[in-house]
C-alpha cells in the first residue's frame, strides 16, 4: 500500500468546514485505490496569528517541505502572510482552477468544461509595495520571460492532456500595459507555435471577464497572469 504524508491547514472562516468535507474525499480515494493518507494537521492564517502572534509559523513551513502534499482551507486577512508566501517560497507557479458544471448544481449552463491556468509568483501579487510620503503608494508589476514561459507551456500541455476543444486562450491587456503584458503577449505567440496542433487565440481582459458569462462553453483553456487569474477564476467560479 502506498502511502502518503499530507500537510493539512484547516483555515479560517469556513476554512475548517471545506477542510472536514475535503478529508472525506480523502477517505474514499484511500479505500478505492487502496492507499495510505497520513494526515498532519498545522496551524496558519488569522486564528493562527491571533493564538502564536504569526500567521505563518516556521514549523508549518518545514512540516509542508516533509509533506507530500499541502492541503490549505481558506485564511482570511492574513492571506498575503500564509498563501502568498508559500506560493513564493515554494515555488508553485502553476494554479490550475478547473470550471466544469455537474448535474445537480445550479449553473447557468450545463456544457461548461474549462480550466484557468493561473501565473502563481510573480505580477502585483509579487508583494512589492511601498509608500512616499504618505501621499503615494506604489506597487510593483514583475512580469519575466521565465516565468511567462513556463506558465504558458503548462497551458498547451494541459490543453493537450484535456484533449477536448484543443484550445489555449491568452488573456491579457497589452493594448494597455504594453511592457509587462506585452511581454507575456509575446510569449504566448512564440510558444503556441510550438503546438501547431492546439489552436489559439487572445481576448484582452475585460471581453474576457464578459464572455466567460456570455459564452463559457467556448473556452477550453485560458492561461494568464497572476491578478487576472485571481479575478476571473473567482468569476467563472
Amino acid at each position: 500500500m502506498a502511502s502518503y504524508r499530507v500537510a493539512v491547514i484547516p483555515g479560517d472562516g469556513i476554512g475548517p468546514e471545506l477542510t472536514e468535507a475535503t478529508l472525506k474525499v480523502l477517505e474514499a480515494v484511500e479505500e478505492k485505490f487502496n492507499l495510505n493518507f497520513e494526515c498532519v494537521f498545522l496551524e496558519a492564517g488569522d486564528s493562527c496569528l491571533q493564538k502564536r502572534g504569526v500567521a505563518l509559523p516556521k514549523e508549518t513551513v518545514e512540516e509542508i517541505k516533509r509533506a507530500h502534499v499541502c492541503l490549505k482551507g481558506p485564511v482570511g486577512e492574513t492571506a498575503a502572510d500564509v498563501i502568498v508566501k508559500l506560493r513564493i517560497m515554494l515555488d508553485l507557479y502553476a494554479n490550475l482552477r478547473p470550471i466544469k458544471s455537474y448535474v445537480g448544481a445550479p449553473c447557468i449552463r450545463d456544457d461548461i468544461d474549462l480550466v484557468i491556468v493561473r501565473e502563481n509568483t510573480e505580477d502585483v501579487y509579487k508583494g512589492v509595495e511601498f509608500v512616499l510620503d504618505d501621499e503615494m503608494a506604489v506597487a510593483l508589476r514583475i512580469i519575466t520571460r521565465k516565468g511567462c514561459e513556463r506558465i504558458v507551456r503548462k497551458a498547451f500541455a494541459i490543453a493537450e492532456l484535456r484533449n477536448k476543444k484543443r484550445m489555449v486562450t491568452a488573456v491579457h491587456k497589452a493594448n494597455v500595459m504594453r511592457k509587462t503584458c506585452g511581454l507575456f503577449a509575446e510569449v504566448c505567440r512564440k510558444v503556441a507555435k510550438e503546438y501547431p496542433h492546439i489552436s489559439f487565440n487572445e481576448q484582452y481582459v475585460d471581453a474576457a471577464a464578459m464572455r466567460l458569462i456570455k459564452e463559457p462553453q467556448n473556452y477550453d483553456v485560458i492561461v494568464t497572469t497572476n491578478m487576472f487569474g485571481d479575478i476571473l477564476s473567482d468569476e467563472a467560479a
